[in-house]
Order: C-alpha cells, then structure tokens, then sequence
C-alpha cells in the first residue's frame, strides 16, 4: 500500500510592519526609516509589504516612492479605501513598482455599515465590485479586504466577495479587524467561503487578525487550517490597539510544528531577531524580555531544575534551536534560582576545576550574592574565585543632587578599588546626567549608553526602584543593574556595575597580554 506525500502548502507572509503598523500610537516612521525596515523585510523574505496608505499623508506617498526604487524583487503594496480619487492616489504611488498591489477596503459588519459607512448593503456590494474594477484599470494585482469581516452576516460576506472576485480581485482579506473571533470560528468560515463563493478556488484568501483578546496568532493559524495562504502580520506584533498577529510567531509556529499544519513560508527565520530588533531602535518600543520568540528571555533559563535537563538534553526544555531565529545560543542565567550544576558547568567554562568541598564554599558565595543582585554573569564568578564580589571596584559611599539654575548639580563621594576617597561634582541637563558626569569624572570611565531603564519592583511601601543600563565598548556589551528605594541611586549603582565590569574586564585583558609577553 503507497502513502501519498503531500507538499506543504506555501503560505505568503503579508508584512504590514510599515502601515497597519506604524498606526500603533508613537510608532509612526520617517520615509528614511521605512526604507532601511523595507530592507530588512525584502532580506528577510517576506512576499508582501504593505508600505503605507497614501490618500492619509505626503510622508506615506514619499515611502512608496523610496521603496518602490530599491527593492524590485518583492510584492510592494500600499491601502485605499474604496473611493476613487483615493484610488488614483494609491495608483500613482505605485509607479515605477516593480510588483505592485493595490489593497482596498471597505466595511462589511452591521455596526460599520450603520454608524460608519451609513449605507446599505447594497450599496456597500456596489462599492466593492465598483472600486475592484477602477483598481484594476491600474495594476493588475488588486487585494480586497472586507474591514469587520468576522462580524459580518456570513451570506452577506460571501456575496461581497463573490462581487470582488467577479470584479478581479486577485487576493480575498476577511480581517479579524476587532480581535473578536476564535480559532473554531475562524477556521470554519474560511472553509465555507473558499468551498461556497463563486471563483473563491482562483484566488487566494489572507487573513488579518487582531490581538484584542490575545488569539491573533492562534485565529490566523485556524484560517491557514481553513484553507487561508496569505497571512497579514507585523513584526514585534505592533498596530493598532493591542497590536497584530506578529510575524515572528506565527512564522516559527509553521516552521516548528509544520508536520501538524503541513504549510511553511519562505522566510528565513535566522533573521527574525534582527528585524525585530531594528524595528525596536527604530520606533523605540521595545518587547518585553518573555516576548516569544524575540524576548531576550526566550531562550533563557534560570531555574535550577530546567537548567540540569538543558544540561543533559536540549530538547528536554527547548522546542526551538535559538540559532534558528537569530540568537547565538541559549542562555543559562544565574540567579537565585540556579542550582549547583549550573554554577558548576559555567565555572568550568571558565576554567575553574573545583573539588566538592571547593564548590561548596563558592556555591554559597554565589548564593549570598544573588540576594544583592538578580543576575550573576562570568565576571561576577570571576570575582568571586578571586575572594569575594565586593572586593574589586568602586562603591558609592554618598551623593548629592541640587538644582543648579536651568541645570543640576550633582556631587558624589566614591571608595575605589583602593579603599581611597574620591569626590567629584558635575552639572548636566538634568539630575541623571549631571550623576552620570560626575560618576566619569570621578572614576575616569567614560560609557556612552545603549539603553537606560528605570522601573519599580515590588508593591507599596516594600517596592524598591531598579535602574538598568547597557553599553556597547569595543564590540562589547555590558550590561549593569542598580536597587535601591531611591532611583537617582539605583540609577547610581548600575552605571558603576556597568563601570565596574567594563574596568574588570580591561584588567584581565591586560594581564593576559603581559603573561603573553613574558611567555614570547
């Protein structure tokens, strides 16, 4: 008896990072920034990329315009409503695009067609099958979008997109555009529609789901079930609201479990961490560090537990190589609640060979110092086989902060690594910078920051403010963490961690070079 092997079906990947995206309040982008994310969307092989909406801004229509120069090879697309002058726009937008698109909408639901639209269905059928047509005059790659599709009379729905289809449509959205429906809902309307409406089979359904309740990836992923090969994403997930299905997940949810959907795209996943981090500086939201896929948590491990299966097998906690989407590896973080033969295995890295007893005595250090801080890296253990963490470095004995006129003055007291006093006063444009000057005045370090993070831990009278720092020095990054019920303090505290670190590591380096030169 032969099994018949069947191909995967190949789902395109509708990027709207740069419209539907950029919508999401203070996210908006400049032309010139649009261009470098269309890059990094075109490398890393996304089908479509939905550039703007040029009827609502000058910006949108010079986007278009930079794009559709540099990049020939993917889809470019941009949105009009059904209008025709917005059309016409839309279509002079275009020009000179290699593979063009034009994607148009209008609104199905009752709700929409009441209060939004006041219209009839009737008129809303006319519409559509109107607006397919006059787009179709321009280019011939036309996509129509029925906005609040999932809340609209199905027969009405169908007869909608059967007057697209007959129009010329090329490409059938039903948006999830509230967030509303479910995965059994989903997936049962696109079967429906693609096995009912007229011409349905010529062409191919999209989905576009919202993250209003938290199941954007899961609908999208029912309706590629239901039969949808187009999936409208964006990259970290941003847009409007609480966002949209994000591109980072649903990809590698294909491409994991590929064997259940028996679908893939063509992305190359080794490039998901980069595009989410350029999108990231770009638009300066950051995702939080449990963020799947493209968290800096993602593949990180601290628990004792977890950390010994790691240990032993990869797969015993890791569905996913970390290498697969862009991350050098998986992290094992020390904390507090790391165990001995994680401790253990990162000391041996480092070339630490311990005896039992050894261990012992080190494994309580260790302990001691993740009740003063949350994460113990290499130079903290380092620190630690060298006779203790607060033995090398600067500590913050006091520091003083006043208003100095239309700048701050801040003055500091250190102990350096001698057990000397050194005091330094500096101004800056607030009580932060003028910390940090003095701070490099008085310890001779001198960090240009990558990122600076103030946030409260705990609740009511026992919540304490945790300052985060990172810098980059010379291809290195250094990361730096500051408690403390004061947060000009805790902010205080990261930057000399950060400091600290970056003195330790010169240190080493040096001494490797002489013991290199004494040995040549």
């Amino acid at each position: 008896m032969s099994t018949i092997i069947t191909q995967p079906a190949q789902v395109r990947i509708f990027d709207t990072t740069l419209r539907d995206g950029e919508q999401s309040p203070g996210c908006s982008m400049s032309p010139q920034q649009k261009l470098v994310m269309a890059r990094a969307l075109a490398e890393l092989g996304v089908d479509v990329i939905e550039t703007g909406f040029p009827a609502s801004s000058q910006s949108d229509r010079e986007a278009a315009s930079l794009i559709a120069r540099e990049l020939r090879d993917t889809t470019l697309c941009v949105l009009s409503r059904c209008l025709p002058n917005d059309i016409e726009i839309s279509a002079r937008a275009l020009e000179g695009t290699a593979k063009p698109r034009l994607h148009l909408f209008v609104s199905t639901s009752p709700l929409h067609r009441e209060h939004k639209l006041r219209m009839s269905k009737q008129q809303v059928l006319d519409l559509a099958a109107t607006s397919v047509a006059h787009a179709r005059r321009f280019v011939d790659d036309v996509e129509f979008s029925t906005e609040d599709g999932t809340r609209t009379e199905e027969d009405f729905l169908a007869e909608v997109i059967g007057a697209a289809i007959a129009a010329g449509a090329t490409t059938i959205n039903v948006p999830d555009t509230l967030g509303y429906t479910t995965p059994a809902e989903i997936r049962g309307l696109f079967e429906r529609l693609i096995g009912g409406v007229p011409g349905a089979r010529d062409v191919v359904f999209s989905t576009h789901c919202h993250n209003d309740l938290g199941m954007a990836v899961a609908n999208s992923l029912a309706a590629v079930e239901g039969g949808a090969r187009q999936v409208e994403c964006a990259v970290n997930g941003i847009g409007e609201r609480a966002g949209n299905c994000a591109l980072e997940e649903i990809a590698m949810a294909l491409k994991v479990r590929g064997a259940y959907f028996n679908a893939d795209t063509r992305l190359d996943t080794r490039r998901l961490v980069s595009t989410s981090q350029l999108l990231q500086r770009l638009v300066g939201m950051p995702v939080q560090r449990n963020k799947a896929i493209v968290g800096l948590n993602a593949f990180a491990h601290e628990s004792g537990i977890h950390q010994h299966g790691m240990l032993r097998h990869r797969g015993t906690y890791e569905i996913m190589n970390p290498q697969d989407v862009g991350w050098p590896d998986s992290q094992m973080v020390l904390g507090r609640h790391s165990g001995r033969a994680a401790v253990e295995q990162r000391l041996r890295a480092l070339g630490y060979l311990l005896e039992e007893s050894e261990l012992e005595l080190v494994f309580a250090d260790f302990k001691a110092l993740c009740e003063k801080q949350r994460v113990v890296n290499d130079a903290d253990l380092q620190t630690l086989m060298q006779d203790g963490a607060d033995s090398e470095g600067y500590r913050l004995s006091s520091m003083t902060i006043s208003d100095a006129g239309h700048r701050a003055r801040a003055t500091v007291e250190l102990s350096d690594p001698d057990g000397d006093r050194l005091f330094e006063t500096a101004e800056g444009d607030g009580p932060v910078d003028a910390l940090f000057a003095a701070l490099a005045m008085a310890t001779g370090v001198d960090l240009k920051l990558e990122s600076y993070q103030v946030h409260s831990v705990g609740l009511g009278r026992d919540a304490r403010g945790e300052a985060n720092l990172s810098v980059r020095h010379e291809g290195v990054e250094y990361d730096g963490t500051g408690t403390s019920k004061d947060i000009i303090e805790a902010s205080a505290l990261a930057w000399l961690d950060v400091a600290n670190r970056l003195l330790r590591a010169r240190s080493k380096a040096k001494t490797k070079s002489t013991s290199e030169m004494a040995v040549a």
